[in-house]
C-alpha cells in the first residue's frame, strides 16, 4: 500500500470517527441569542470575546526553495483547513443531536446513517489530497478538535485497530499521537493558518 493511498484511507476512518467520539465529549453550548454575563452590584455586565490581533514579523526567504516551500504550505492550508474546522463543527452537530435521541440503539443507528454519508459527500474529494496535504489535515484536525488522530480512531475504531493504524504510519515516518506544536515545530504552520483564517493571504 503507497503512502497516499494510506493517508487516503485514513482520513476517511477519521470523518467517520467524529461521529462516534462526539457522545462521549462534554461541551458548554449557549443558546442562540444568549449572552455570557455576569452581575456587578446591581449591573449585568456583559462579556464579550474578541478576536485576537497577531502582528507577525515579515517573511524573509533565504532563497528561492524556501519562497517555494511556503507557497506549498500556504496552498496545502487552504486546501485542508476547511475540512478539520468541518471535523469540528460536525463534533459539535453531532453531540447536540445525540443528546436529543430517546436511547443507545436509536444513537448507534444514527452513527451509521451518518458514516455512510460522510463516505458519500467527502470520499470523492479527499480522495484528491496529496499525500502532504493528508499529513497536515491529520495536524490540523488536531489542532480545531484538540484531540489527536489516534485519539479520535481509538473511539471509532477501539485501542487494538487504533494502535495497528499508528504503527503502520510509523512505517512511513509519521505518528497519530504527534500532537500540533503551534509554538514550536508547527510555528510557521500556525502563522499561515491564522492568516488564511482573517483573509489575509
Amino acid at each position: 500500500m503507497t503512502k497516499k493511498r494510506w493517508y487516503k484511507i485514513l482520513i476517511l476512518f477519521l470523518f467517520c470517527a467524529v461521529g462516534s467520539q462526539a457522545q462521549k465529549l462534554k461541551i458548554n453550548i449557549l443558546p442562540e441569542g444568549v449572552q455570557r454575563a455576569y452581575i456587578d452590584g446591581k449591573d449585568t455586565v456583559p462579556v464579550v470575546n474578541l478576536q485576537e490581533v497577531f502582528i507577525f514579523p515579515q517573511v524573509r526567504f533565504k532563497n528561492k526553495r524556501e519562497q517555494e516551500k511556503y507557497n506549498k504550505l500556504v496552498r496545502d492550508v487552504k486546501r485542508t483547513l476547511p475540512y478539520a474546522k468541518m471535523v469540528y463543527e460536525t463534533l459539535i452537530e453531532t453531540y447536540e443531536y445525540m443528546e436529543t435521541l430517546p436511547d443507545e440503539k436509536a444513537r448507534q443507528a444514527h452513527l451509521k446513517r451518518m458514516e455512510k454519508d460522510l463516505f458519500k459527500e467527502y470520499k470523492p474529494e479527499l480522495k484528491k489530497l496529496t499525500f502532504s496535504q493528508g499529513k497536515l489535515l491529520i495536524k490540523l484536525i488536531d489542532r480545531e478538535c484538540n484531540q489527536s488522530s489516534y485519539n479520535l480512531l481509538k473511539a471509532y475504531l477501539g485501542s487494538f485497530r487504533a494502535g495497528f493504524w499508528n504503527l503502520f504510519a510509523g512505517m512511513f515516518g509519521a505518528s497519530l499521537k504527534s500532537e500540533y506544536d503551534p509554538k514550536g515545530k508547527d510555528a510557521m504552520t500556525e502563522r499561515v493558518v491564522i492568516l488564511v483564517e482573517r483573509g489575509l493571504i
